[in-house]
């Protein structure tokens, strides 16, 4: 068997850890190629000392200098590129097969792309690349013969329910949602959240800015749009479930009435297991479910009036890509602002709204339109943190 070269867009964070964890257990199938951080020099550091990669790229200068000062002084032969350019020279190098898209946020959009044109396996984890370039990115993937492969547990769930050749049958999807750490507030108690109370999430480990999401749901509302895009299905076909538990991780309804679910503990590397080994399924150190310990399983309607940010998505996706990119743009500069306590919990989706309303109406084809959109989208939501009165 063929080692398979892995290139980690974004290694310090919780899906490049698992994914490592994940590598270890199958060396003899996997090699790593590169690895890449923002300024984490110390975890980073470790991790190359540990899996040898041929590059190691930090977006941050400063951080490259001091990671290949110290990896020199250990011996190490790990080449270290700095910049942003270095990300899509990885994504896209001829030693990288499969390519983990795990950097947060519309940063990651550009090597991810990248890796796309050159036809490599991405397993994506990073939503925002098709919530920013949907159909020129699915495009790349096609004409370039790359295999896309969803990370999100929510849309690797939809992929293992699926019929082999794609949609044969399918009514709807039905994406899951454990309704964040505010499930059951009232809509009054929403206005003082706290960063602290928003990041602490009831089932999943995740970063600041995915947790913040989760608590909006806007989390499932970017991954509304980006269910729309990997299958294939209008907005009206995808369905979001609030389940509580967070075991079954989405389900598939046919028209015969069936429905399909995969259920699992809530742990990231079951899909990157599932995505690193496709067809074949791999070791990912998940303990089994225990179906007796979880007992029950729990199903509400989500409630878009306390939690404005999910049709919000729906709303853009209906509207074209500018409004798509000016909804994420939008997202993560509020989410931003709330964690720096710039503004509070329930500004997040009015400062979205207004940003959205000023999107251009269409859908761009070119990646410097969709940047061009994403920066003039920064740009009105920093204007509206600093102009508006805090709650």
């Amino acid at each position: 068997m063929t080692s398979k070269g892995i290139a980690i867009l974004g290694a310090t964070g919780s899906i490049g850890v698992s994914t490592l964890d994940v590598l270890a257990r199958h060396p003899e199938r996997f090699h790593v190629v590169a690895l890449t951080a923002n300024h984490n020099v110390e975890r980073l550091y470790a991790q190359c000392l540990k899996f040898q990669p041929r590059y190691a790229v930090m977006v941050d200068a400063a951080a490259a200098e001091t990671l290949a000062k110290r990896l020199r002084a250990a011996g190490s032969e790990v080449v270290v590129l700095a910049g942003t350019a270095a990300l899509e020279t990885v994504a896209s190098c001829p030693e990288a097969d499969y390519v983990m898209a795990a950097i947060v946020g519309a940063a990651g959009l550009v090597p991810t792309l990248a890796a796309a044109r050159a036809g490599k396996r991405v397993m994506l984890a990073n939503k925002e690349a098709l919530v920013m370039s949907g159909q020129l990115f699915i495009d790349a993937v096609h004409e370039h013969g790359a295999e896309l492969l969803p990370i999100d547990s929510e849309h690797n769930a939809v992929f293992q329910c699926l019929p082999a050749d794609g949609k044969n049958g399918v009514e709807k999807i039905l994406l899951t949602a454990s309704g964040g750490p505010f499930r059951s507030w009232a809509a009054s108690d929403l206005v003082g959240v706290t960063p602290e109370q928003a990041v602490a999430h009831p089932n999943w480990s995740m970063g600041q800015k995915i947790s913040v999401d989760s608590a909006t749901l806007m989390n499932k509302g970017l991954e509304v749009i980006e269910a729309c895009w990997l299958f294939g299905l209008p907005a009206e076909r995808v369905e979001v479930v609030v389940h509580p538990q967070s075991t079954i991780h989405s389900m598939v309804s046919y028209n015969d009435g069936s429905v399909l679910a995969q259920l699992g503990n809530p742990d990231m590397r079951t899909p990157i297991a599932y995505a690193l080994g496709w067809p074949e399924r791999l070791v990912s150190g998940v303990a089994p479910l225990d179906l007796f310990a979880t007992a029950r399983l729990d199903f509400e309607r989500p409630d878009v009036g306390r939690f404005p940010c999910l049709p919000l998505a729906y709303e853009a996706h209906g509207r074209g890509g500018y409004a798509t990119i000016a909804l994420n743009a939008a997202n993560e500069e509020a989410v931003k602002a709330f964690l720096g306590r710039e503004i509070g919990f329930t500004d997040i989706p009015l400062l979205v709204r207004e940003v959205m309303r000023q999107a251009s109406a269409g859908t761009p084809m070119t990646l410097d339109d969709i940047l061009v959109q994403d920066e003039e989208s920064r740009a009105r939501s920093l204007f509206w943190i600093k102009n508006k009165k805090i709650h």
